[in-house]
């Protein structure tokens, strides 16, 4: 049993716990002038998560009065309970009032976010308060707490640094899945990558040391007869930029590369939980792009799956040369739904920040899957525009050269380049990484996007063909 499983139950063993009672704009202004002058000299407000404590005459706590904002943008995003959370001792506690259901579940996410914490390598790692939160009967706390887990897993996999978590490692962690949930996984290694028609991801992972071997990960769960799904996850474990080499601060955070394969993981994870109706694929490249002798340098010309042939202009940018050859591969499969997702340019971070994924598709109703979705979980979304490349001596480049700017967008162009016509396709684009604390989002690994993909998944495939 996961430490998340053990923070939430169901109320009908209410016991001695704490009500939570929410404060709204129109319960504050429900509230007596003196009550209202008292609170706000305790710092209580209705713009962030405040906690106003309810004393019994005996010193005791009869509720907190907890403020989430004066409007109802927090109803589906569960950050504003984790921000509640951290604010809390260890205790049990419910809320009171009337809060609808899809409120509370996301709210409950966010509880269980606040609990975690990557200590693998703390020798003396400090003690976590165990706050348990009751919820009523009408929660689905099982689908609540393998959202909290997937979400675990994705955060565990991008804070572990290169050393411990090579194509290798990557490997185990799309197994151990696998085997959890029972779903097949088959791995293409080494040269075998050359001989099976995957030359762009040996091309990228070949300079590695034999520990980081690359490899294509093939997992595959579900009925055949269902719509096919299918994912791919870029897993660049550690990027240098190859012979066009990173400078320091630039390569500092870059064990975090293969966040698009924890985040195609964690979402498959989510998918196979909740037991969708679906035929899910997963398709993982995971490379280390390193410096060797052997390493593919600039104004190569390397050949896809596809066939197309592509002409280097700058080794570090890798990850869509091992995405093409995963794209090609999956459209094989003419799958009813493909969704990539990578850390793949900082251009998208410069135009959209750490906390927003962009999106790239040409299919408009598939856009406005995830867009509805976005809203309605509060997983921040946007979609920007595409824009063409040329090479003077290749089909492509995987590069504009001498053009600085949309180079997200230039990224998502190249990649459209191998992915059949008519494929319902879309890919998100993220930084992964939160640069500072926030509630339930501790600075390292961040998880975006994957909550809107699952809805979104979860909608298109409850329709009829």
């Amino acid at each position: 049993m996961s430490i998340f499983s053990a923070l939430l139950g169901h109320d009908d063993a209410v016991g001695d716990c704490v009500p939570l009672e929410i404060v709204t704009e129109q319960r504050w202004d429900g509230f007596c002038e003196d009550e209202r002058r008292w609170a706000t000299a305790l710092g209580f407000g209705l713009d962030t998560p405040n906690l106003w404590p309810i004393r019994t005459a005996d010193g005791g706590i009869e509720k907190i009065r907890v403020s989430i904002g004066e409007n109802d943008a927090y109803a589906h995003d569960p950050w504003w309970m984790a921000g509640v959370c951290e604010k809390l001792g260890a205790g049990l506690y419910r809320f009171s009032g009337e809060l609808a259901d899809d409120v509370l579940a996301a709210g409950a996410l966010g509880w269980l976010l606040a609990h975690y914490r990557f200590d693998r390598y703390r020798s003396d790692p400090a003690p976590m308060p165990q706050r348990h939160l009751l919820l009523p009967k009408s929660i689905d706390i099982e689908a609540i707490v393998h959202q909290a887990e997937s979400f675990g897993l994705i955060r565990d996999l991008v804070n572990t640094p290169g050393a411990d978590m090579g194509p290798a490692d990557l490997q185990a962690a799309a197994e151990n899945t696998a085997e959890a949930y029972g779903a097949s996984c088959q791995v293409t290694i080494g040269d075998a990558l050359l001989t099976q028609s995957f030359p762009a991801i040996h091309a990228v992972g070949r300079a590695a040391t034999p520990a980081h071997t690359p490899r294509l990960i093939d997992l595959r769960w579900g009925d055949r007869a269902h719509r096919r799904v299918t994912l791919i996850g870029k897993g660049v474990c550690f990027d240098t930029g190859g012979l066009n080499i990173k400078t320091g601060n630039h390569m500092r955070l870059m064990k975090k590369d293969m966040a698009g394969a924890a985040h195609a993981l964690g979402l498959a994870r989510m998918i196979m939980a909740a037991g969708l109706k679906v035929h899910l694929r997963l398709l993982i490249p995971a490379v280390e792009n390193a410096v060797s002798a052997d390493s593919y340098r600039p104004g190569d010309i390397v050949a896809t799956r596809k066939g197309l042939t592509v002409e280097i202009d700058n080794t570090d940018a890798e990850g869509r040369m091992i995405l093409c050859d995963a794209l090609a591969y999956a459209c094989e499969d003419e799958p009813d739904l493909l969704l990539d997702f990578a850390t793949l340019t900082g251009a998208n971070t410069s135009a959209v920040g750490p906390d927003m994924a962009g999106v790239y598709t040409d299919d408009d109703g598939l856009w406005h899957a995830l867009e509805t979705a976005s809203r309605d979980t509060g997983d921040p979304l946007w979609r920007p525009y595409a824009r063409k490349l040329k090479s003077d001596v290749a089909d492509i480049a995987n590069r504009a050269a001498g053009f600085p700017y949309v180079g997200g967008t230039i990224a998502a162009h190249f990649l459209q380049h191998f992915v059949a016509p008519g494929t319902r396709w879309a890919h998100v684009d993220f930084f992964a990484w939160h640069p500072e604390q926030a509630p339930g989002r501790p600075k390292g690994a961040a998880v975006i996007g994957i909550r809107a993909a699952f809805q979104a998944i979860a909608r298109l495939c409850s329709q009829r063909p």
